[in-house]
Formats: C-alpha cells, sequence, structure tokens
C-alpha cells in the first residue's frame, strides 16, 4: 500500500527489540530469544484475566523502556502484534472491544505519544479493528515506578474515569496497558469500566514484570 511505503520512508521500520532496521515487528533472531513467560494468563480478583507473553528482564525490558520513555514509538507494532496473538490465545471470544490504560493529558504533552494507546493500537490491527476510548486519566498522579505495592494501589485510586458511556454499557471489553506488575491500574481501569456498565473487562499487557524489576530504572 502506498500509505505504508511513504511512512516506511519518513519512519523506516525497525525490530522492536533490537532495533535492527529493515524489520516490521520482531526480527528472527530476536523472536527465537524472547523470554516467554510461562503462564500467558494472570488471574487477579482485581482485574480478572489478563494474558501476557513476555517476562520484562534482558532485552524485552530495554525495549519496552525505550518505547516508554525514550521516543521508539516504532516498537509498538512488534509488540502490538505479540500482544494481539497472546490475546487471541488466552481470551479469545471474550471481548468485542478494545481499549487502552491512557496517560494523563500532562504525561501525553511531555512525552509526546500514549505509548499504551500504541500497543492498543498495533494489537487492534492484526484483528482489522480499532481501539476505541473508553477511559481518560483526570489525575496526574505520580509514576508508578519507583512505588511499593501499597503506595500503587492508593497512587491510582480515582485518577481514572469512564467516556463514551454508550461504548462501554453491556461491552465485553479487552483492556490494554504495557506492563504488568502489581496490576494496581488495570483494577482501577477495569473497576471505573465495570461501574459504567461493561458486561465485562479482561486485559492483556507486553509483559510482566516483578517490583523490583520495575522499580529499578
Amino acid at each position: 500500500m502506498w500509505k505504508t511505503a511513504i511512512l516506511d520512508l519518513i519512519f523506516p521500520p525497525k525490530c522492536a527489540v533490537c532495533g535492527r532496521g529493515g524489520v516490521r515487528g520482531v526480527c528472527g533472531k530476536c523472536e527465537k530469544s524472547l523470554p516467554r513467560t510461562a503462564k500467558p494468563l494472570r488471574e487477579s480478583a482485581g482485574f480478572g484475566k489478563c494474558a501476557v507473553p513476555l517476562r520484562y528482564e534482558g532485552t524485552v525490558r530495554e525495549a519496552l523502556l525505550r518505547f516508554k520513555f525514550r521516543g521508539a514509538q516504532s516498537a509498538a507494532e512488534g509488540f502490538g502484534q505479540l500482544l494481539a496473538q497472546c490475546a487471541a490465545e488466552e481470551l479469545g471470544g471474550e471481548f468485542d472491544v478494545v481499549t487502552w490504560a491512557p496517560v494523563s493529558k500532562k504525561r501525553l504533552a511531555e512525552r509526546g505519544y500514549d505509548q499504551s494507546y500504541l500497543l492498543a493500537k498495533a494489537c487492534a490491527k492484526a484483528w482489522g479493528t480499532e481501539p476505541a476510548a473508553l477511559l481518560e486519566k483526570i489525575r496526574d498522579n505520580p509514576p508508578q515506578s519507583g512505588l511499593g505495592a501499597a503506595e500503587r494501589r492508593g497512587n491510582v485510586v480515582g485518577a481514572y474515569r469512564a467516556r463514551n458511556g454508550d461504548k462501554i454499557r453491556n461491552a465485553r471489553i479487552l483492556l490494554i496497558d504495557d506492563i504488568l506488575t502489581t496490576g494496581s491500574t488495570l483494577s482501577e481501569c477495569a473497576r471505573v469500566l465495570r461501574d459504567a456498565g461493561a458486561a465485562g473487562v479482561v486485559c492483556a499487557c507486553a509483559a510482566e514484570a516483578s517490583l523490583e524489576t520495575h522499580t529499578a530504572r
């Protein structure tokens, strides 16, 4: 497609993990060495089910840090493809709408993009659809990284509200975020969606981190 060709000239595709040029998605070498989770499905009383294809370590950790904080937006395509495959395998038939856990307006202005939206867009693209904006962040709380488990829970309470309620009511929603650590963000976002009338909420994140791994940057 000509639009894709033009975008490739302006923003050359790169491997999401190692950054090798000319690769759309993840290169073959990185694909073989990805730190995949042994059990991709996580369950919690707060967020319900969450599909997670990767562990937040090694090259994946470095790639997600570049993606989230250093402008490596092209990584969204590769991680989005991995996320779409994992979500389809673990949660297939349990959702019909895709959304994401948004950043605040202040963070969006500072960073220039919302990494979770880019992941959701790339993931939904694999299924021939677009993500729906069903949440907004109304409080610019401190970043979750660097906080303990109890602090993380309190940090996100009241930080989100529902939007486009007509699209939420009776919908089965797939909620996407970048990294699963304690699940506090997912739990709060899922609660808001359920309170707004969602028939069900399941989640997917690109990688799972321990609290210690995610705190150390």
